[in-house]
C-alpha cells in the first residue's frame, strides 16, 4: 500500500474520530475538570504556595497529566466499538489496518490543544506567564507523546476484547505510578535514590521537564532534546505495537 493511500485513509479515519469531539466540545472541557481541581487544591500546598512561580511549574505538569489520562482512556472507546460491531465493519472496509490506528491515534492531538488552552487561560489572571512560541512547542511535544500513548491504549483495548477488566486493571495500575515518578505533582529532588532512578527511566519525566521549560519561554538544548527523545521513543513503540496488533485483529 502506497504512502499517499495510507495518508488519505488516515485522514478519513481522523475525520471520523474527531467529528464527535467538534460536535460536542463540552467533552473536552470536562476532561480538564480533574487538573483544575488539582490546581485549586494541590498547588497551595506546594512550597511557596500558589504563587506565579509555582503556577509556572505546576500548570505544564497538569497539562501533561490531562494529556496522559485522556490518551490512556482511548482504548475504552475502541472496546465500545468492538462491543457494538462497528470496529468489525471497519476492518472489512477498504481502509488499511494501519490507517485505522493512525487516524484514531492522531485524534489525540485535538484534546491536547483544547486542554492546554483551557488551563493556560484559566491560570493567566493568577500570574501564569504566557509565552506563545514556547506553549506551541510544548503542546507539539505533548501531542507526539499522546499519539504514542493512545496507540498503546488501542493495542491494550484490542488485547482486552471481551475482557474489560483487563484493560481497566492495566490502565489504572500504570497511570498513577507513571505520573508520580515523572514529578508531575511534586518535585523529586529529595526522593530516594531508587525513585530518582525510576524517574529517569520514565520517558514522561523528560517530556514534562521539556514542557515546563518551553512553557516558561526557556530553551535549554539538553532538556529539550531529552524531552523530544522521550516523546519519540513512546511514539515509535506505541505505533509499532499498535499497528502490529491492528494487523492481526479479526
Amino acid at each position: 500500500m502506497s504512502i499517499p493511500t495510507i495518508a488519505r485513509h488516515t485522514s478519513i479515519v481522523f475525520s471520523r474520530e474527531v467529528r464527535p469531539l467538534l460536535r460536542s466540545p463540552f467533552q473536552m472541557v470536562i476532561a480538564v475538570v480533574q487538573p483544575i481541581m488539582f490546581l485549586a487544591l494541590f498547588a497551595p500546598l506546594l512550597p511557596g504556595g500558589a504563587t506565579a512561580e509555582t503556577l509556572q511549574w505546576f500548570v505544564p505538569g497538569m497539562v501533561a497529566m490531562s494529556c496522559l489520562a485522556a490518551a490512556t482512556m482511548t482504548g475504552s472507546n475502541l472496546m465500545l466499538e468492538m462491543a457494538t460491531g462497528s470496529h468489525e465493519r471497519l476492518l472489512v472496509s477498504p481502509l488499511t489496518r494501519s490507517s485505522l490506528l493512525l487516524g484514531r491515534a492522531l485524534k489525540e492531538v485535538v484534546p491536547v490543544i483544547a486542554q492546554a488552552l483551557v488551563l493556560v487561560l484559566l491560570t493567566w489572571p493568577f500570574g501564569f506567564a504566557i509565552h506563545p512560541l514556547g506553549i506551541l512547542g510544548g503542546v507539539a511535544l505533548l501531542a507526539l507523546f499522546s499519539v504514542g500513548v493512545g496507540a498503546l491504549s488501542f493495542a491494550l483495548g484490542l488485547a482486552s476484547k471481551h475482557q474489560d477488566w483487563l484493560f481497566w486493571t492495566v490502565q489504572q495500575t500504570l497511570l498513577f505510578p507513571v505520573l508520580l515518578s515523572a514529578g508531575v505533582l511534586l518535585p523529586l529532588d529529595g526522593a530516594p535514590t531508587w525513585l530518582r532512578w525510576l524517574s529517569q527511566a520514565n520517558p514522561m519525566t523528560h517530556v514534562v521537564a521539556a514542557t515546563r521549560e518551553l512553557f516558561a519561554g526557556r530553551y535549554p538544548a539538553d532538556t529539550l532534546l531529552a524531552g523530544l527523545a522521550g516523546a519519540v521513543v513512546v511514539l515509535v513503540i506505541g505505533l509499532a505495537v499498535g499497528i502490529r496488533r491492528m494487523q492481526r485483529a479479526d
